[in-house]
Formats: structure tokens, sequence, C-alpha cells
């Protein structure tokens, strides 16, 4: 689809259905392969028992955290590349993945200085425990070194949905979480010659198959665009206008998610341990339906670079109906899969206290599905202040909710997955009403105006 010369003979036009849902489920399949490297992560570290298990947490938000705040250059390029493909611009498109690149792997090195200078701060402050605080500072010791490589994958993905050749990478993400899935067991456990690292098994798994993976990557966006490694000046100041939103907005995102780990953790490492195996199978199911938020940001960006909001519209209606039904199947599947999960995720001394978290987890589902999604028409619409503001609104009373909570009370872990689900909740909310009606000046709100509601 890369090469679409007329806007008119997109097959979205004759078949939108179909095409969505071809782009979409190979970003989904791409997307799921890292939450189930997560959740094969969890699963063997568990074996190890309590504070591994709630260290891997620890290091895992924590890192995932400082990563993904820099996904804001995986977003913005994603947006530009698909908008320049729209105008036919592979030159341009070429300058942008380019830029972004230069810019990740710097940003990259610096994360690493960073956690090298607070990694004993970072544990502290996530965990209460010091049986727990140990082993967190080895994994994200030896996990940062791949910050550079994350960053840069983030980027490269995003470029190549960008182009609509979501079949690439799949490949590349599929690979990239085989290769950690392999290593996962010898490095944890010990195979022959090579010894057990434990829980910095899992660490070095991650960042040898994230270095490979950029590399692999790399090598695809240059076949199909010109690469263009210098500055230019007017560029990295657009780049960085963009960034600041969506930088404030991943970062109030990940803060919550951290502080809602921290509380875990501050109630008792059953309750970290259960957090980290109830968040790591909400994130795997959840992220099924994001394909569907990627694909719409292609989409409509797609759309949008050629001035055909109608049809940016038509995908964004067209995506959230899916993502709704996917959503709704998803929290189906968890409820049936609860006596698996509790068997193959849970420590046994944290099964006692999951049964209300995990619940909730569940019954949320399709309102996280409206939240991803309609992120995902906004990032193809460029409508960054208002998402940013948007998460601004809902992690401030997240934060509030989650002060809230007394450590001490027999429900609190599971007031924490309340907090969490109305968190959600606000940010889908907040996110619909941009869209349909369109309030406010949303870039779509001409086209929901003339176009009738299909």
């Amino acid at each position: 689809m890369a090469d679409t010369k007329n806007i008119d003979n997109h097959p979205f036009i004759d078949k939108p259905n179909r095409t969505l849902v071809a782009l979409a489920i190979p970003v989904t399949l791409s997307i799921i392969a890292e939450p189930l490297t997560g959740v094969v992560d969890t699963a063997f570290v568990a074996r190890l028992g309590d504070d591994p298990l709630a260290a891997l947490g620890v290091g895992t938000v924590a890192l995932s955290s400082l990563f993904w705040v820099f996904n804001f250059l995986g977003i913005s390029t994603q947006t530009e590349v698909a908008r320049a493909l729209g105008r036919h611009d592979t030159e341009r498109a070429g300058q942008i993945v380019s830029l972004a690149l230069l810019v990740g792997l710097i940003c990259g090195m610096v994360v690493i200085l960073l956690v090298t200078a607070f990694t004993e701060n970072i544990a502290a402050f996530m965990s209460a425990d010091p049986d727990v605080q140990a082993p967190a500072v080895t994994y994200i010791r030896v996990r940062m070194f791949g910050a550079p490589a994350v960053i840069g994958t983030f980027i490269l993905l995003a470029a190549l949905r960008g182009l609509q050749a979501m079949r690439a990478q799949l490949i590349v993400a599929v690979g990239i979480n085989a290769i950690n899935i392999a290593l996962d067991g010898p490095l944890i456990f010990g195979l022959g010659p090579i010894p057990a690292f434990d829980v910095a098994g899992a660490a070095l798994a991650s960042i040898i198959a994230q270095w490979v993976g950029m590399i692999w990557a790399l090598v695809m966006i240059a076949r199909r665009l010109p690469l263009q490694f210098y500055v230019r000046t007017d560029d990295l100041i657009a780049l960085f206008s963009v960034g600041r939103d969506l930088f404030i907005r991943t970062s109030m995102l990940m803060l919550f998610l951290i502080y809602t780990t921290r509380v875990a953790n501050q109630i008792g490492s059953e309750a970290g341990a259960a957090h980290q195996s109830v968040r790591t199978v909400w994130m795997f199911f959840s992220l099924l339906f994001d394909g569907f938020a990627i694909t719409a940001q292609s989409l409509v960006g797609y759309f949008h670079g050629a001035d055909r909001d109608k049809l940016g519209l038509s995908a964004a209606n067209i995506a959230t109906r899916w993502s709704l039904a996917v959503g709704t199947l998803t929290a189906i599947f968890m409820l049936i899969g609860t006596p698996l999960f509790e068997r193959v995720m849970l420590p046994p001394e944290a099964r006692e206290i999951y049964a209300g978290a995990w619940f909730i987890a569940a019954v949320t589902q399709p309102i996280v599905a409206l939240a991803f999604v309609t992120d995902g028409i906004h990032w193809g619409t460029g409508d960054y202040a208002y998402l940013r503001n948007a998460m601004i609104s809902a992690t401030a009373a997240g934060a509030v909710g989650l002060a809230l909570i007394n450590i001490d009370n027999a429900n609190a872990f599971t007031l924490v997955w309340v907090v969490n689900g109305a968190w959600v909740l606000a940010r889908a909310f907040i996110g619909a009403i941009r869209i349909w009606p369109g309030i406010g000046r949303s870039p779509l709100r001409v086209a929901v105006e003339k176009v009738p509601s299909a």
C-alpha cells in the first residue's frame, strides 16, 4: 500500500472493513509479542519466588516508564510518515525518520547515564521492602543498556506502520521477542556452561534481543526510504514542538503506572507480586485492540495528509467498532481464564488477595479499548495538545484516588485497581467526546458535521 499513487485507489475506499482488519492483524500480532514476552518473563521469574517477581515488576515498570516517555518519537514519526505518504513524498518521510532516529539514540544514551546515577533511588522509591530492592537494582542495572535500542526500535517500527508496511514490522517485532523468549530459560536458570543469572538473566535476554531487532528494523527502513543523517534546524524545532505535548502525556501515563506499582508494593510483597502478574496479563490482553488504534492512526494520518478527512472519520468509526468488539471478547476470555491465570501466573502467597483486582482488570477491557482507539485517532490528526490535557486531568484525579487508599485496609489492593479503572474511564470519555460530536477545535469536527453517522 505504500506505493499507492491515487487516494481514490486506496483499498479502504471499496473495502473499508477488510482493509482495516488486514492492516490491524499484523500490527496486533506485533504488539502482543512484547507483552507475551513479559508473560513468559513473569512465569519464569515467578519460579524464583515472591521477592524476585516483585523485583521484576519494579524494574520492568521503572525502565519501561523511562523508555515509553520517549515513545513520542515513535508516535510523531508514524503520523508524519503517514501524512508524507498521503502526499507521495518519500524524501520527506526519509528526513523525518532519520532525524527521529538520531534524536532517539541520543536520548537512549542519556537514559543510561541517568539510570546509572540513580538506580538505588529508583528501586527504593518503587518498593519499601529491602529484599525486593536488591534484585530490582540488579535487573535495572543490566536492562538499562538496551535503552538506545528500545527507543530506536520504537521509531523504526512506527515508521514502517506509517508506511502501512504492516507485515514488515510484524516480522521484526516477532523476531525480537522470539529471541528474548529463547534466551530467557538458559540465562535465568542456566544451561550447560551458561551460569544461572536469576532475575538479571531476564534483563540480559531483553537487551540482546533489542539490539538485534533495532539493526534489523533499520535495514527494513533503508530499503524503503532515503535516510539522511543530518540535522535541519527547522525539523528539529518542529519535532520537539510536537514532542513536548506527547512527552508530557506519556510522562503522566507512566507516572500513574509507577504510582500504582508503588502503592501495591507498599501494601506488601504479596500485593506487589499479585500486581505484577495482574498488570502483565491486563496489558497483554488490552493491547490486542491497540492494533486497531495504530491502524486508525496510520489511515487517519494518511487521509489527513491528503486532505480527505471524510475518509479519515470513516476509518475512525470502523476502528472504534472493531476495538469495542475485541475489548468485549477480551473481558469474557479473561473471566473464563481465571483458573488458568491463578495456576500459571501467581505465586501461592499472592492467591488470597488477587481476585477483586483481577475481576476489575477483566471487566474494564472494553473501556480500555475505547481509550486506546481514540488515542490513535487523535495521533493521526496530530491533536497532541488535547491528548496532553486529557491525560493530565485523568492522572491528577487518579493520583488523588491512589493517595486516599489506606494500605492497611483488607481491600487495599482491590482499591488500587478500582482507581485504575476510573482512570481509564476518564481517558476514554475525554477522548471520545473530541470525535463524537467533536468538541472544541477538533480536527475531525467538520467531517463529523458533514458525514452521516456510519
